[in-house]
């Protein structure tokens, strides 16, 4: 595990690679790192595993020169193999006791949440962080309506474990969901998109410092 805490962390940068255009996804992460990424998670819905894990290497080994936290989105199997600090999970993955079965207590567990309900269930269940959202509506979720600031400070008054506000967040807006309680925020395209992703983290990592 690295020096860094999840529960430290302010700034969650999610590299999808349907987002990046093309460009490279370990030079991505690292400009997002040197711009204020607390942690980096590679989302790769398309690839297959060994392409998958390949890249998932070469983040790992990037991540620890860098001291942030890697996670791996969906795929248990390769977090293991690629040695990250975590592995994140949504509705159609294994539930959390199946992933701690897996993983063990090494390796962080995160598991995406709609609702007050789900949010108390993985916590209930043993999920070290929790993802909430979309707060705002995202192309990266089209089958998830926006929950809005209201869940945001649900959570905030209910939930003890760390958790990630994400979802259509960006510059404009990531003040408003740190108003509403979220320590730390999850963005996807507000970096991984950007034409300056180190300059759009730190622009970021600025708003939820203030």
């Amino acid at each position: 595990m690295n020096k860094l805490s999840i529960r430290d962390a302010k700034l969650y940068v999610i590299v999808d690679r349907s987002v990046l255009g093309g460009r490279d996804p370990v030079e991505t992460a690292a400009a997002a790192v040197r711009g204020g990424a607390d942690v980096i998670q590679w989302r790769d819905k398309l690839s297959p595993d060994g392409q998958f894990l390949e890249t998932a290497r070469q983040l790992r080994e990037q991540t620890r020169k860098q001291g942030v936290l890697f996670i791996v989105n969906d795929r248990v199997a390769v977090a293991l193999r690629a040695q990250a600090d975590g592995v994140h999970v949504g509705h159609e993955d294994l539930p959390v006791p199946e992933v701690r079965a897996l993983v063990g207590d090494s390796m962080l567990i995160g598991r995406s949440t709609h609702s007050i309900e789900e949010a108390l269930e993985a916590q209930r269940q043993g999920a070290d962080y929790i993802g909430v959202g979309p707060v705002f509506a995202t192309p990266t979720k089209p089958g998830y309506p926006a929950v809005g600031l209201k869940l945001v400070r649900q959570v905030a008054a209910q939930i003890s474990i760390p958790w990630v506000a994400i979802g259509g967040i960006d510059l404009e807006n990531a003040g408003l969901v740190s108003s509403a309680g979220a320590a730390c925020v999850a963005v996807v395209r507000a970096v991984a998109a950007a034409s300056d992703p180190e300059a759009a983290a730190r622009l970021l990592k600025e708003k939820l410092s203030s």
